[in-house]
């Protein structure tokens, strides 16, 4: 499937988002859900907000793109998502669980349980083959399968490059080692920066086809990219500027906010 097939099928599945035309999320459908959140960082004798008042909500199964220019604050609500950071204040519910309440020890546990991370920069273990690496995301539940790894490697196409290394591996191949990795552990939640940042075109296409298969077996996806393409992949985008987040509605106009100078 290209990636221009991809953009009808989740254009038939938008509608089966539970988003109301607004762009809001009824509260019993939301598997993310901010409300009024807002994250300050203490800078040289002042405050910086890197988020401002946000409140959306993302449905179970939905898949959202996350846009906006260099400094607009995609990080900081990426990490309070991921559950790597806290609010300064606002709410922020993970699954219907406030994450604010929670203590440093089960905010590990429930990261682990529900969220699965796919990253620009892959961050594998250079000395660790491609099983084990994916073999290391068992470990947050003091347990490893061989099997289900070497299962999800073959779901990612790598079923016969599990004893290689890193430096082994093409970067198309590192990132679906990464893509195994976050599904070793059946999280719900697929949070992906800039999936197909480092990637070629023919690669983009593989990475873009997994995680439309992804999102057709369930996954809710959360997606940070300034690629056009891939965005144009989601049911739904979240645009960022200078801390303030505006959604777009599902089926409405999908306008990414950026600088004059930025480049895509």
């Amino acid at each position: 499937m290209s990636v221009s097939e991809a953009k009808v099928v989740t254009g038939q599945l938008a509608n089966l988002s539970g988003n109301d035309p607004s762009g809001n999320t009824r509260d019993d459908c939301a598997v993310i859900s901010l409300k009024h959140v807002t994250r300050e960082y203490a800078g040289h004798g002042s405050v910086v907000r890197a988020l401002e008042d946000a409140t959306f909500s993302i449905v179970a199964g939905e898949w959202v793109a996350i846009t906006g220019p260099s400094g607009s604050g995609k990080s900081t609500l990426v990490n309070m998502i991921g559950c790597l950071d806290r609010p300064t204040s606002g709410e922020l519910k993970i699954d219907n669980i406030n994450t604010a309440a929670m203590t440093a020890t089960e905010l590990d546990r429930f990261r682990a349980d529900k969220i699965g991370f796919i990253f620009q920069q892959f961050h594998l273990i250079p000395y660790l083959s491609a099983l084990e690496n994916v073999m290391l995301a068992q470990y947050f539940h003091s347990m490893t399968d061989e099997t289900e790894a070497k299962t999800a490697l073959q779901r990612v196409g790598l079923g016969d490059r599990i004893s290689h290394l890193p430096s082994e591996l093409s970067g198309g191949e590192q990132q679906r080692v990464c893509i195994a990795r976050a599904l070793i552990n059946n999280p719900p939640i697929l949070l992906a920066d800039e999936p197909t940042g480092n990637l070629d075109a023919a690669n983009q296409k593989i990475v873009a086809e997994l995680l439309q298969d992804l999102h057709r077996n369930g996954h809710t996806i959360v997606m940070v990219t300034h690629d056009p393409e891939m965005a144009g992949l989601a049911q739904r985008r979240i645009a960022l500027s200078h801390g303030k987040v505006f959604c777009h509605p599902v089926g409405g106009p999908m306008v990414t906010l950026r600088r004059a100078t930025d480049r895509l």
